[in-house]
């Protein structure tokens, strides 16, 4: 592993220490490669995915727009397949990554959707 992945893991243990995900409020896990980004509602008592979403998906991939664009439509799916499970609201990991750019615009996406965090 290089220096800015070992960082990153490193933060993302910091993060994980200090937030957890229950059936009630899920953890809304934010994951972003080069080309592609996957959001994940997570329950971290029975360690199960409740719902994810991700800009590999048919609908989404058919876009031709920026990946910032394509993060937003993510966190939109995510937030609409969170209410139809009965979810209201999630606790927001950003899973080492910087609050900015793609991951924020997740967030936007999924506060729009309707989800509370």
């Amino acid at each position: 592993m290089n220096v800015k992945s070992l960082r990153r893991q490193r933060i993302k243990y910091t993060i994980r220490k200090k937030i957890s995900g229950t059936a009630a409020m899920p953890r809304l896990s934010v994951f972003r490669s080069n080309t592609e980004i996957y959001a994940q509602l997570i329950d971290d008592v029975n360690g199960v995915t409740l719902a994810s979403a991700s800009s590999r998906e048919k609908d989404i991939k058919a876009q031709k727009v920026t990946k910032t664009e394509k993060s937003k439509m993510v966190g939109e799916a995510i937030a609409k397949k969170a209410i139809a499970v009965g979810l209201a609201g999630c606790v927001f990991d950003r899973g080492g990554f910087l609050y900015h750019g793609r991951v924020k615009a997740v967030a936007e996406g999924a506060r729009e959707g309707g989800l509370k965090f």
